[in-house]
């Protein structure tokens, strides 16, 4: 049929009237420390089986959704779309010890996210044996005789945002980098001073640690030019600001090449960011088989949920402002193209204030 709508976040295309199930898998939790060398390493027997209970579960939930349009329960009934992916990555580099950066970190995520995708097809063309193909199945691309195309869904894996569920399953944020390690999340009530507990650990073991260093590192926002810091820890615990939209976009295309719908991912740009730059950054998206691309830029909203400064939200537009070595993170240096101050978040798909909610920190700190 023809595509007529995204969900939400543009990660999953949908026919008219159609909907569709989402789940991630923590990846963080499949990431065990070996008690021998105390060194962490991916356990693939666990994913896999993890992978497999959840296609089925998401199955499940087809079955069990109640939606309130006729024509959507008949077509979601038909197509049986499910969309499995992953969160909590930037967590297991950290615990690989691999900067988000790196080459290793690119084919981390293609061996990954490959073994995720295949994985899913299989679990779902063991379903489809026991429990029939999607109906809609012989009036698709996968009429086959050839079991490798007999599946019970129609389409299987998907990068959602996770803001939320991260949130709760305590991990980061779908693919994304770590937002900050130490930053302040605002409520009606209060400030809350939270921390990333990876990089706590660390701080500790490693002897740094202490509440100023917290506090300095939440009006910075990286820790790249704090001396006090390692220079091997600084690599692993790099942040979504510290990487180039460039970096931000090549991960992204990575996991695009072996997923069946869409990746939901923000290309963080610092606040004196220029229209040219926003563009050669959708023009390269495109360029690598994007399929979307969602950008934020700080401080462009009055009110924004995570902030990494306690002072003014808003950073003056001053050439002081702007890092000694931006030349890879603003390519064009012309003021006549600055963002103006009432310009809000850009998404290819949709517009969306929250576009660049990262994952909050586990560790809070409370001031009232």
């Amino acid at each position: 049929g023809k595509i007529e709508s995204t969900s939400p976040c543009g990660e999953q295309a949908l026919l008219p009237n159609e909907a569709v199930v989402l789940g991630s898998i923590n990846l963080s939790n499949h990431v065990p420390k070996n008690n021998e060398n105390k060194q962490y390493n991916i356990d693939w027997d666990k994913l896999k089986t993890t992978i497999h209970q959840a296609v089925h579960f998401l199955d499940n939930a087809l079955e069990l959704c109640n939606l309130p349009l006729v024509e959507s329960q008949k077509l979601v009934l038909s197509n049986r779309k499910i969309g499995l992916g992953v969160m909590g990555f930037a967590d297991l580099l950290i615990k690989l010890r691999t900067p988000y950066n790196s080459n290793k970190a690119i084919e981390i995520a293609e061996t990954l996210i490959k073994f995720v995708n295949n994985e899913t097809r299989e679990a779902s063309r063991i379903l489809a044996k026991r429990r029939g193909v999607f109906p809609n199945f012989y009036q698709s691309i996968y009429d086959s005789e050839n079991e490798y195309y007999q599946v019970r869904n129609a389409s299987r894996t998907t990068i959602s945002p996770t803001g939320t569920i991260s949130l709760i399953a305590s991990c980061s944020q779908s693919i994304e980098p770590l937002y900050a390690l130490s930053y302040l999340r605002k409520t009606a009530q209060f400030e809350m001073l939270e921390v990333n507990p990876l990089f706590e650990e660390i701080a500790k073991e490693e002897g740094f640690y202490s509440e100023d260093l917290l506090r300095e590192i939440s009006v910075q926002g990286s820790i790249q030019n704090i001396e006090i810091i390692p220079e091997q820890i600084k690599k692993i615990f790099i942040t979504a600001m510290d990487l180039t939209p460039e970096e931000h976009i090549k991960m992204q295309s990575i996991f695009q090449k072996h997923i069946d719908n869409a990746v939901s991912k923000t290309v963080n740009f610092p606040y004196y960011s220029t229209v040219e730059d926003v563009r050669e950054a959708f023009l390269l998206a495109y360029e690598l088989g994007c399929k979307g691309i969602t950008i934020y830029r700080d401080g462009s909203h009055e009110s924004q949920v995570l902030n990494t400064t306690y002072g003014n939200l808003k950073t003056k537009k001053t050439e002081n402002n702007k890092p000694k070595n931006d030349n890879k993170k603003n390519n064009s240096s012309s003021s006549n193209n600055n963002l103006d101050e009432k310009e809000t978040s850009t998404d290819i798909k949709i517009k969306d204030e929250n576009s660049s909610h990262p994952h909050i920190g586990r560790t809070s700190h409370l001031y009232d």
